[in-house]
């Protein structure tokens, strides 16, 4: 596998883990049983992770439309998406 398409699927996987932890934290906040606090801090959540993942997307739109890639960006940005929904999906199963 060549860097570009190394780069472009680390910045598919952390789209798509952005996206997960932004459903993730919206399902928390629509819980009607936690406190208001803790709501507005999954709200927060949701919002940041749905940014990281739009700027995933224009990153991924960049590099497929002008062959400009970063691979130590783009696979540090898949790894740590990746690591935030896996510690997201923790924190969502101790919560059930």
């Amino acid at each position: 596998m060549n860097p570009f398409s190394l780069s472009i699927w680390s910045l598919i996987g952390a789209m798509l883990a952005q996206s997960i932890v932004s459903g993730l934290a919206i399902e928390l906040f629509l819980r009607k049983a936690a406190a208001a606090s803790q709501r507005r801090s999954w709200l927060a959540v949701a919002i940041g992770s749905t940014l990281l993942a739009l700027l995933h997307g224009y990153t991924l739109e960049l590099a497929l439309r002008t062959g400009l890639y970063d691979l130590r960006q783009a696979v540090l940005a898949g790894l740590s998406a990746g690591l935030f929904a896996l510690g997201i999906y923790g924190i969502r199963r101790q919560t059930v």
